[in-house]
């Protein structure tokens, strides 16, 4: 696996395994604020290392 594969799992995690996580919370407490709060900060993280990852492995194929 290359360097860039890591942080790009790690960061597809966040993306989607954070939101997924606190839909459980939701579902299981009925209170739907834990998944609309916890939506911006793993977009936030997720979008951010996708695109840092994305470039360092544009820059290592130049």
């Amino acid at each position: 696996m290359k360097k860039t594969g890591l942080p790009m799992i790690v960061s597809l995690a966040v993306l989607i395994g954070l939101p997924v996580f606190f839909l459980f919370i939701s579902f299981i407490t009925g209170q739907w604020g834990y998944l609309f709060w916890s939506l911006p900060p793993s977009f936030l993280a997720g979008f951010t290392g996708l695109m840092v990852s994305r470039n360092n492995s544009r820059m290592k194929n130049v």
